[in-house]
C-alpha cells in the first residue's frame, strides 16, 4: 500500500506508477451534475463537445459500473446524468484532496464503508493508452497452455473478453481469478458485422453485440462506437465503404468481433 507521498503536492491523485486522475475529469464529472447535459459540461470546463464525449466514455469504460449515463433528447438535446458510482468517485477524490497529510491506507478504509476502495474507484480512471479501447473488468478464468494462456475477463452484465498472452505475462501480471485487469484494444482491430442477436459462427474468439451510438465521419475511414451494455462502449475504425455496405446508422444493432490475440491486458 503506497504512503501519502505518492499523492501528489498538485492536488491530483497517483497510485504508483500509474497516471494520475487530476481534477480535469473530476470537474467534467461535476460540470456534467450541474448541467445535466455533456454540452453543457464541455462548454463550462472549456472542452469541445467530442473531448467531453470521448473523456466520458474512457470513464465508464474504466469504471466497475457507469460514473455518467446519458439518454437522446431530441430537439431540447441530449441529457446527462452522474450516477451514484459516480458521485462516489468525486466525493473520493475531493476527500482525498481534503486529507493530505494522513496515510493513504487510513483514509482508504474511511472511505471504502458500503462501496468499493478509493484506488479501485480511481486507479484506472486516470490511464493513458494510445489504445481507443480500454475496458475495465476481473479475471474471471486462466487456462492454462505450452506456451499461452487464454485468460477471460468479465467486463459486466454478462460480458467477456477472451485474451490470448503468453505464460511469461500472465505471471509476470500476476493474472488468476477475482484480480481487477484491463483489456485495451486497437479500434483498427474490431471488425464489425451486422446485427447483434444469435451468435455469429466466426473464427474470432469474442463477438460483443451491442446498439450503434455514434458514427464518426473521417477523412477516409469512419469511427464507429457501440454500446454493448452495462454502461460501456467499444468503437471500431472501419472504411466508409463497409459504414454503408452495413448501413451502420445510430440506432442499428452490430456485433463486434476481435481476435483473443489482439486483446492486450494491463493491470495496477
Amino acid at each position: 500500500m503506497p504512503s501519502a507521498a505518492a499523492i501528489s503536492a498538485s492536488l491530483s491523485l497517483r497510485k504508483g506508477a500509474a497516471s494520475p486522475v487530476g481534477p480535469g475529469r473530476i470537474a467534467l464529472l461535476e460540470a456534467i451534475g450541474a448541467h445535466g447535459s455533456i454540452s453543457g459540461a464541455a462548454k463550462s470546463v472549456g472542452l469541445s463537445y467530442k473531448g467531453a464525449w470521448d473523456a466520458v466514455q474512457a470513464l465508464n469504460n474504466l469504471s466497475p459500473s457507469p460514473l455518467v449515463t446519458t439518454r437522446a433528447g431530441g430537439r431540447q438535446g441530449g441529457f446527462a446524468e452522474v450516477t451514484a458510482q459516480g458521485q462516489a468517485v468525486i466525493a473520493a477524490f475531493h476527500a482525498v484532496e481534503a486529507e493530505l497529510a494522513h496515510v493513504f491506507a487510513g483514509l482508504e478504509r474511511r472511505l471504502a464503508g458500503g462501496g468499493e476502495p478509493v484506488h479501485t474507484l480511481l486507479w484506472s480512471l486516470g490511464m493513458k493508452t494510445s489504445a481507443r479501447n480500454a475496458l475495465r473488468g476481473v479475471v474471471e478464468e486462466v487456462i492454462d497452455g505450452a506456451v499461452n494462456a487464454e485468460v477471460t475477463l468479465s467486463i459486466g452484465e454478462g460480458a467477456k473478453i477472451v485474451a490470448v498472452i503468453t505464460r511469461q505475462s500472465v505471471e509476470a501480471l500476476d493474472l488468476a481469478p477475482g484480480r481487477p485487469a484491463i483489456a485495451l484494444i486497437k479500434a483498427s482491430f474490431v471488425i464489425l458485422a451486422k446485427g447483434g442477436g444469435e451468435p455469429l459462427r466466426t473464427s474470432a474468439r469474442n463477438a460483443l453485440p451491442g446498439t450503434v451510438v455514434r458514427v464518426e465521419r473521417g477523412a477516409v475511414n469512419d469511427e464507429v462506437t457501440l454500446d454493448i451494455g452495462g454502461g460501456k462502449t467499444l468503437s471500431a475504425t472501419i472504411t466508409h465503404a463497409s459504414v454503408e455496405a452495413l448501413d451502420l446508422a445510430v440506432g442499428e444493432r452490430a456485433t463486434a468481433l476481435i481476435k483473443a490475440s489482439h486483446v492486450i491486458l494491463a493491470v495496477e
